[in-house]
């Protein structure tokens, strides 16, 4: 399984990559990784018209878990990608430029945040 992770480098420039999840126990009721920390977990519902200038991530988290609708965000780097329901990101850019968030497809949007600090 793959996720995006969105960081920050150290000229404070964005950018994606992604992050192979390993599975490393299967099991009669499916495969699972190893268990990763968290330290809560945020229900967001996000408006059609949703277009969030730059910022940064405010704490590392799974940021989005998309339930029902996508978002595009782009890096500092001028990478885009749209993240699609069902997918995950994990933001890591809690200093430097930053990102842009913008709504798709003109739908409310419901989703996840899962800090990890």
């Amino acid at each position: 399984m793959k996720i995006h992770h969105l960081y920050a480098d150290e000229n404070g420039e964005s950018h994606f990559e992604d992050i192979e999840i390993e599975y490393i126990e299967t099991t009669p009721s499916g495969r699972y990784s190893e268990r990763f920390p968290a330290t809560g977990i945020i229900f967001r519902e996000v408006q059609p018209s949703y277009d969030l200038d730059w910022h940064n991530a405010p704490r590392r988290q799974y940021y989005i878990i998309n339930l029902d609708n996508g978002v595009q965000i782009t890096a500092s780097d001028g990478e885009a990608r749209v993240i699609n329901a069902g997918e995950v990101i994990l933001v890591e850019d809690v200093t430097g430029k930053g990102h842009l968030s913008k709504a798709i497809n003109g739908q409310l949007r419901n989703c996840l945040f899962v800090p990890i600090d």
